[in-house]
């Protein structure tokens, strides 16, 4: 165990030994008393720009009549303690049957790559099935894409090894409250990520570093006697009194199976279809469409610090706004400080937008998508109506852009006044494939555009920066969660089928990266409660 000590603002710059210090000496905790200490976590407080903090939480170890006595006090001046177990996370299969087929995983973005790796890691030997190819081919076919070659639809931002997340800026953001979140980012630093994300109350990786994180814990599960099978989709699944018993990949070889943990992702709409289509229950869910808004990073940092801030060497600058009106929210989402706009679809006759950073986030511009949320009210009740929903926008915007990838922009302003054009835009749209100015209500509903506009107003009056008519917006996003869940019951398992574990993003029950490593490793558990490895 261990007391986290959060509340100390320093300046920002403040070496880790000094901030350690002031928590002591704030609690009244003698040096001599401390077994081990350290920065548990670093924030930025930039509400008063004439006054800009570092936030710190500081774990200390002492004995554990010490620990509880500090855990047990009041403090003033916004200084709290608690107490965290940092025993380190080792599941313990109970498992007793033994698997008459492989123990499958299906997908390999950060679900299936926790799922499979926590499975490995306690010598089940897991079979991973990848419908995309490995980061390293995948990483070639989305740059040739963007650089105005073809579009892979087997290999793209959306699939193949490491997920959608590899071509985002690999936000590790989460709002869960798991204890688990630290193992994963535990994993991700033994695998190659920056040592601060173990800190930074916001940590990031960035797609530049991601590639090779992701190869290197393909390699761990492969040394540790797992299979990783590349474009090889699932294109069918068999089962005998209500459980699974092989799955069929690429149409035509037939694996038997025992369990498998599904984590499609959120874009796997033709397996959406194969799971309907086999009676897998699921249900529509909301989700969020609408755009990415681009700024320079320099009026977003001025926004948030001031144009002449008090503290140097700032990073760039994020925000998060949201607002709900007559019972629709509207709320910015994977904000990209110093980023890029990117084309992310994954099927022919389709625009797709996505956020993407890398790791040093020097871009010029910032963006971060602009959304409001849909339902089934909007869509119809139907499984898979929310899928069609999403596709129609993206096909209409293929076609409103011209037909051949570019994606339709407008200036802010003009999207206000509905003129919908690039006049007198103040930022340069960084989207690979080039942009059209085009009326947005050409493919999104009127609904979710009127939406916007109240949300941009809003926003402008929180922000300076959103009050840039020359800022731009490039459209659509569609991609920001999955239209469907995969129901699931208490034992984790579809309640239609059982040994189908659905998992992550694309089954709605994770967000982001790190939700979805999270729900990978509670899957993978679920599956040795019940199987023994061999």
């Amino acid at each position: 165990m261990a007391v986290i000590i959060s509340g100390i603002s320093v300046k920002p710059g403040t070496v880790s030994a000094e901030i350690t210090e002031i928590a002591l000496k704030k609690c009244g905790i003698s040096p001599t008393a401390v077994r081990r200490s350290g920065i548990y976590k670093l924030s930025l407080d930039a509400r008063k720009q004439s006054d800009i903090k570092t936030v710190a939480a500081v774990w200390v170890e002492m004995d554990k009549s010490d620990e509880a006595r500090l855990a047990s006090r009041s403090f003033s001046g916004g200084i709290t303690v608690s107490r965290v177990d940092t025993t380190p996370f080792k599941p313990t299969p109970k498992g007793t049957v033994k698997p008459a087929g492989r123990i499958a995983v299906c997908g390999f973005g950060p679900a299936g790559m926790f799922a499979a790796l926590t499975l490995a890691e306690c010598g089940y030997k897991p079979l991973v099935l990848e419908r995309g190819e490995p980061v390293e081919e995948r990483e070639k076919a989305v740059n040739d894409f963007w650089k105005g070659g073809a579009l892979d639809t087997r290999s793209n931002v959306q699939f193949g090894e490491g997920g959608a997340g590899t071509f985002s800026d690999g936000k590790l953001t989460t709002r869960i409250k798991d204890p688990l979140c630290r193992y994963v980012l535990e994993c991700f630093v033994s695998f190659g990520a920056p040592a601060e994300i173990l800190t930074t109350a916001k940590p990031h990786i960035g797609t530049d570093k991601l590639v090779n994180i992701v190869r290197s814990l393909r390699e761990r599960v492969i040394a540790l006697g797992g299979e990783v099978r590349f474009l090889s989709q699932v294109t069918d699944i068999d089962s005998q009194k209500g459980r699974i018993t092989s799955v069929t990949v690429n149409g035509s070889e037939k694996i038997p199976v025992s369990a498998v943990i599904l984590a499609v992702g959120h874009s796997a709409r033709d397996t959406f279809i194969l799971l309907n289509s086999r009676e897998i229950a699921m249900i529509p869910k909301p989700f969020a469409v609408g755009a990415r808004i681009e700024h320079t990073q320099e009026s977003v940092n001025e926004s948030l610090y001031g144009k002449n801030p008090p503290i140097n060497d700032l990073p760039p600058g994020e925000y998060s706004l949201a607002h709900t009106e007559n019972g629709r929210g509207v709320y910015t989402f994977c904000m990209c400080p110093g980023g890029f706009v990117v084309p992310s679809q994954s099927s022919d006759g389709s625009v797709v937008t996505n956020g993407m950073s890398r790791y040093d986030r020097s871009g010029a511009n910032a963006n971060s998508a602009i959304v409001c949320s849909v339902s089934p009210f909007d869509y119809g009740n139907d499984v898979l109506a929310g899928v069609q929903f999403a596709a129609k926008i993206e096909r209409r915007a293929f076609i409103a852009a011209g037909s051949d990838f570019t994606a339709p922009c407008v200036t802010v302003g003009s999207f206000l006044d509905e003129s919908y054009t690039m006049n007198s835009a103040s930022v340069s749209p960084t989207y690979f494939r080039g942009v059209t100015p085009c009326s947005f209500e050409d493919f999104l509903p009127r609904t979710v555009t009127d939406a916007m506009r109240r949300g941009l107003r809003v926003f402008s009056r929180k922000m300076r920066c959103f009050g840039d008519m020359g800022a731009i917006l490039t459209a659509p996003e569609t991609r920001t969660s999955s239209p469907v869940r995969i129901l699931r019951g208490d034992d984790k398992q579809s309640p239609t089928l059982a040994g189908l574990y659905p998992c992550g993003e694309g089954a709605g029950y994770a967000g982001g990266i790190m939700s979805a490593a999270v729900d990978g490793i509670k899957q993978a558990c679920a599956v040795m409660d019940y199987y023994r490895s061999d």
